[in-house]
């Protein structure tokens, strides 16, 4: 069934939105402050974990407050899946909330928001073979850390080229009809990847600006991955691993080491990472449709988890001995991803009209502006009459 995106609408003017938002971040700001003081007052374990519980609960209720693509896609990423698994990482005294060092503006920015502080670049390991082994054991990513500036954040060319094309996107559009549908969706992909690196690149840059924090990039050139442990392990959304890994694969690591070896041991908690960021996934869609899943988000990602279990398999059977160069590996590795997407992934996007209600919401931004400006310069006319 498709979804009837007036009817998500209803009665909902852009004003009432923005007051939602802004009710919704007050609690979020509210209830984070209340997790700093239990987690100075009270023991790790199962007793912060309950205490945190209420919080994690209203977490996952508050984006359903909210209906713009723009404002419930993002709120919901936040706070239902990023701080909600932080939190669950602090009731153990684990994860990035965990430092006593982090003041109480801190603690709210990184539980709110997809940052990490930046770890001191100079550091290296002093034992270069055993960073080696453990990349081949597939507890770290076949390749080495992405290259960063000294700030850890790309330059702002990049970012400057990006921000200039995302017009030149939306004029395409224009000509969706004479234009081969794949191409369309192709296109559409890049401007998906670009706005949500835009975004995440501005709210990374006002933590900074604001708090002083060094900030580590959320996403490393996912185009040019040569694999799909490359591209979900460094170079795509970077802080969704990042969450995942200490709160599903590491616990599942442990587990299957004592049954299957270590050798081996990777392959299930790989897997089980897929199917969490699957279901979170759902309910991110959930959020923003508001109707039943068809589980085809599900599928794609339990589809990427199988197949980068095989991936490894063959890597630890191989043990390095055969190597596709990077003119063959990256188009079949992102070529891999795109046809999937669209087999899987961007249907729910559609139904969800992922693709029209950015557009109307920027048209109803726009006539807010030009409406609040209108009414400003009637403003100042009618003072300078009475004048």
């Amino acid at each position: 069934m498709e979804v009837d995106h007036h009817q998500i609408y209803e009665n909902h003017s852009l004003e009432w939105e923005m007051s939602n938002f802004i009710k919704v971040w007050i609690s979020v700001v509210v209830s984070l402050c209340y997790c700093y003081a239990a987690a100075k007052l009270i023991p790790k374990g199962l007793p912060r974990l309950l205490a945190f519980l209420p919080v994690v609960f209203l977490f996952l209720a508050l984006p359903l407050n909210l209906h713009s693509m723009h404002l419930c896609g993002l709120s919901s990423f936040f706070i239902a899946w990023l701080a909600n698994f932080k939190l669950l990482l602090l009731a153990f005294h684990t994860g990035p909330l965990s430092d006593p060092s982090l003041s109480l503006p801190q603690f709210v920015a990184i539980a709110s928001f997809p940052i990490k502080i930046q770890q001191n670049p100079t550091h290296h390991d002093p034992n270069p073979e055993k960073q080696l082994q453990t990349s081949q054991n597939g507890h770290k990513n076949e390749n080495p850390p992405p290259k960063t500036t000294k700030r850890g954040r790309k330059s702002l060319r990049n970012y400057a080229v990006k921000v200039l094309l995302m017009p030149v996107f939306v004029r395409i559009y224009d000509f969706s009809d004479h234009i081969h549908p794949k191409l369309i969706m192709v296109i559409f992909c890049f401007h998906m990847y670009f706005m949500l690196e835009i975004m995440l690149a501005v709210i990374a840059a006002l933590a900074q600006a604001t708090l002083g924090l060094e900030l580590e990039p959320q996403f490393n050139d996912p185009y040019l991955s040569t694999s799909l442990q490359d591209f979900w392990g460094r170079r795509w959304n970077l802080m969704v691993p990042r969450t995942l890994r200490p709160t599903v694969y590491d616990p599942v690591l442990g587990f299957s080491t004592r049954i299957v070896g270590r050798k081996w041991a990777p392959l299930p908690a790989v897997f089980s990472t897929f199917v969490v960021s699957a279901l979170m996934h759902e309910l991110i869609f959930y959020y923003l449709g508001r109707k039943k899943p068809t589980w085809e988000i599900t599928w794609f990602f339990l589809l990427h988890g199988a197949c980068l279990v095989v991936e490894i398999a063959v890597k630890k059977a191989l043990a390095g001995r055969c190597h596709f160069p990077r003119v063959i590996s990256t188009p079949l590795s992102i070529g891999f991803v795109m046809v999937t997407a669209f087999w899987l992934f961007f249907p729910e996007f559609f139904r969800c009209k992922s693709d029209v209600r950015p557009f109307e919401e920027y048209a109803l931004l726009g006539a807010f502006v030009k409406d609040l400006v209108g009414e400003a310069v009637m403003f100042r006319n009618f003072n300078e009459t009475r004048a």
